[in-house]
């Protein structure tokens, strides 16, 4: 067989091994490799490492369950607020880790009433979540801390999360920029709806989409409540609405196969009508959550991220 070796070829072998440095032989780094990380960044001695820190974060009486992914260095890096999507199973907390060992400071964090954050869910209360992590953020102690810098934060949402960095930059026009993963413009969506039926239908048919993308990890809702709020904000919501308060900044628009292609797009395109000379666009052949382009799409953001920091 091609794989087995002659006693003679073996001898060979194990001189040449012998003949190589020992970190050569066995494919370990040298005493100054060791200094570096993987990705090729400093780690002098004496320069804080990567960490992760856990904390919970007050917003409007209840308190957040969070966690901070910690890059290497003094820093102050510049931090990725990543912001899940409804109900939130997949969290891409391994975008989470690419961005940490690209320097960046990541504040992953479950809404008020999602995933055992005390309170009730609601999208309204969502958006005030996102703008008490970006304060917290910016508090004086918590910035020394983290080594965080707080003028450069920047929104990174999938799904629903992308409806709330939309809204979070909207609101906020110190946030560098935002990343949208397959957005999810869902007072657009139930616009939509109510352009086809009467309020109370497309109410019924958003509160049945919601509930199908699952309530379990949801406490303090209902999904016809849900939905009945989408319609009460519809004009104020929907992402059209919030190009003037954006178009200034960099915004990234990744879509998939997951029929949320057209809407992202368009508000891409909304967003250049505008003026707005830093959107940039990505189509994935893949499905909502990126299941088989997870490589691919975080050398992406890692890629635009590079482009702000």
């Amino acid at each position: 067989m091609k794989a087995s070796l002659t006693s003679a070829g073996f001898a060979v072998c194990l001189l040449l091994c012998q003949s190589l440095a020992p970190a050569q032989a066995f494919g370990v780094g040298s005493a100054d490799d060791a200094k570096a990380g993987v990705d090729g960044t400093s780690k002098s001695e004496g320069e804080p490492k990567a960490s992760m820190e856990t904390m919970q974060i007050a917003s409007h009486g209840s308190l957040m369950n969070a966690l901070v992914y910690v890059a290497a260095g003094a820093g102050p890096h510049p931090t990725v607020i990543l912001l899940h999507g409804f109900p939130g199973n997949e969290r891409n907390l391994d975008l989470a880790q690419d961005m940490r060992r690209a320097g960046w400071n990541v504040l992953y964090f479950n809404y008020r009433g999602s995933w055992g954050s005390p309170g009730s869910f609601s999208f309204s209360h969502g958006l005030d979540d996102v703008a008490a992590a970006v304060a917290y953020l910016r508090q004086p102690a918590n910035a020394s801390r983290l080594r965080t810098d707080p003028s450069r934060i920047v929104l990174v949402g999938h799904s629903m999360g992308g409806f709330m960095a939309v809204h979070g930059a909207a609101a906020d026009p110190a946030i560098r920029g935002i990343a949208m993963i397959s957005g999810a413009d869902l007072a657009g969506e139930l616009e939509q709806l109510q352009s086809h039926d009467s309020k109370a239908g497309a109410i019924k048919a958003m509160g049945a989409s919601l509930a199908e993308d699952g309530m379990a990890p949801l406490s303090g809702c209902t999904p016809d409540g849900l939905a009945k709020e989408l319609s009460d904000h519809v004009s104020a919501w929907r992402f059209g609405a919030k190009v003037g308060e954006i178009k200034d900044r960099p915004v990234f628009v990744v879509t998939s196969d997951d029929g949320l292609a057209a809407v992202d797009d368009a508000f891409a395109s909304a967003l250049r009508q505008a003026g707005d000379t830093r959107v940039t666009t990505l189509h994935l052949a893949t499905d909502h959550a990126y299941s088989d382009q997870r490589t691919e799409l975080s050398r992406a953001v890692l890629q635009w991220l590079e482009t702000i920091k």
